[in-house]
């Protein structure tokens, strides 16, 4: 079987600080509360993440608070045979927030853009207005 994938790769930034966008992140009710979708997992190395109710399945391999993500990553939608993609989402605080740094490798090569996409769709849009709304709410 020839498998064929891609890389993807973005810059955002997020209104709020790399500890904040960590937690929202790998926190499941977090996570939950900005996707506006069932999440549950671990926050741990070695522990397993879903999202989406279940849509998105995580194994975490590299955490470090306020700094770096790493998982291996799958969607139900994931071609037979595939072995999972590799995400890595670094954060660094910047004037504006967190800027994060995304790529995902191994990504089958006929879903990549709409994955590409769906990263806005799915996650950073609805990030950025949760912030936002935060922010309202605290004033």
């Amino acid at each position: 079987m020839n498998i064929r994938t891609r890389t993807i790769k973005q810059k955002v930034v997020i209104p709020a600080s790399p500890e904040q966008v960590y937690d929202a992140f790998m926190d499941p009710e977090k996570h939950a509360a900005f996707t506006e979708s069932e999440a549950e997992g671990s926050s741990e190395v070695g522990g397993e993440f879903s999202a989406w109710g279940g849509y998105i399945t995580a194994k975490n391999l590299v955490l470090v608070p306020e700094s770096k993500i790493v998982q291996e990553w799958s969607t139900s939608e994931w071609p037979g045979g595939y072995p999972p993609s590799r995400l890595e989402l670094r954060l660094k605080a910047v004037p504006e927030g967190t800027e994060i740094t995304l790529v995902q490798t191994k990504v089958p090569e006929e879903q990549a853009d709409d994955y590409d996409q769906g990263w806005h769709d799915s996650y950073w849009k609805p990030m950025v207005r949760y912030f936002e709304q935060g922010k309202k709410r605290k004033k």
